[in-house]
């Protein structure tokens, strides 16, 4: 069943439901959205942007995605690399990831044809160079202060800014273009930490006295997941103005992911037994929800039966996942209607970042069913 399930198309969640009758996991992918998001990047940021593809890697939204004009991708594997470049040839692939195994730098170079790497230490400088050569672009990662992002990336990547002036100093010597790269942090709160960084990119730049080809600001821009934050384009707004008045004069380069992704799929779910208050469904946190427990995600979930969403009087009921790990829960628990029982299902929105690409199996438990589904996100964004 799940094999061909793959394969259909759907007109809504409730045809997904009427459809297949599903007693697993179905992870839902909405096309439409994903395209308009990634208008919605492409027209409002002030320069190119690549897809993270550790976000969601799954074909449906890569091919969403390319329809709705990404043509570049950040890179973090030769798995990612050969993925890309497989469903979609014509894109631009870029190995952002600061540590890079021997064979997939081979494989980047001599395979694919990769030309930007990011280093953020003289010896993966070193590396990098002595397989892929110098005609090549260096982009040297630097720290920035976490602020207010929910994950902070600069605890284990980035080069202080004078090991950053050292690095692209030593680049431009050997004969490589060279750019700067930041990551303010994923599911970042503040747009003022992009000018603190891109601040911070300038001092290096100057210092540095190189040529640069583009100023990577990495990815950071958050998903609306039941927070207050700015809208996208007042992200933008500050990344244009303090572009203009530091005046760099260089291409502007970023690599969303959730923000990009998380609106346009679902996970839908199944209630395999209720217990007082609590309920066990058939996905959990070593499947596609786990960023529930890790992100302090808080997203919107609606109970659904056979006949149509489930009414009723709401009440707080504690998640449980499929696998026998009592740690397979999530920590928050979830207001549905209290008639809600065994055989009804509870759709997760917001789900498109970071879910279907981090499950492990873990129990033989997979969520292996992906649909597609043309038209709105009914029930949560329609």
């Amino acid at each position: 069943m799940s094999s061909a399930a793959r394969e259909l198309r759907f007109a809504s969640v409730a045809d997904v439901i009427a459809r297949l009758d599903p007693s697993y996991p179905v992870f839902c992918v909405f096309p439409d959205v994903l395209r308009k998001r990634a208008r919605d990047f492409v027209e409002g940021f002030p320069g190119t942007v690549l897809y993270a593809v550790k976000c969601n890697p799954h074909p449906f939204v890569l091919k969403a995605l390319w329809e709705g004009g990404i043509r570049h991708f950040d890179t973090a594997s030769i798995s990612e690399i050969a993925k890309v470049n497989e469903q979609l040839p014509d894109a631009h692939c870029y190995f952002n990831h600061p540590v890079k195994g021997r064979g997939a730098l081979e494989a980047a170079a001599d395979v694919y044809g990769l030309k930007d790497y990011v280093v953020d230490t003289l010896s993966e400088l070193d590396k990098v160079i002595g397989i892929a050569g110098t005609d090549i672009t260096i982009e040297v990662r630097i720290a920035t202060p976490k602020g207010k992002a929910v994950y902070d990336l600069s605890s284990k990547f980035g080069a202080t800014p004078d090991e950053a002036v050292a690095l692209l100093r030593e680049a431009s010597r050997r004969g490589c273009r060279t750019a700067i790269a930041f990551h303010v942090g994923s599911q970042c709160l503040d747009p003022d930490a992009y000018r603190v960084a891109m601040e911070m990119s300038a001092d290096v730049a100057a210092r540095a006295g190189v040529k640069l080809e583009y100023l990577d600001i990495g990815g950071g821009f958050p998903a609306i997941h039941g927070v207050d934050v700015a809208s996208l384009q007042g992200y933008f707004d500050v990344i244009a103005t303090t572009n203009e008045r530091l005046g760099l004069g260089i291409p502007l380069f970023a690599e969303p992911g959730r923000a990009l992704v998380a609106e346009g799929c679902s996970v839908l779910t199944q209630v395999h037994l209720g217990k007082g208050d609590s309920l066990y469904i058939n996905d959990g946190i070593y499947g596609c929800l786990s960023e529930i427990r890790d992100g302090d995600f808080d997203p919107p979930v609606r109970a659904i039966s056979k006949a149509g969403p489930v009414a009723g009087p709401l009440r707080p009921f504690r998640i449980f996942g499929p696998t026998c790990d009592s740690l397979d829960v999530l920590k928050q628990k979830f207001n549905l209607p209290e008639s809600i029982g065994e055989g009804d299902w509870i759709e997760f929105g917001l789900m498109g970042a970071y879910s279907i690409g981090m499950q492990t199996g873990f129990n033989g438990f997979v969520t292996d069913t992906i649909v597609r589904i043309d038209g709105p996100q009914d029930g949560f964004n329609s």
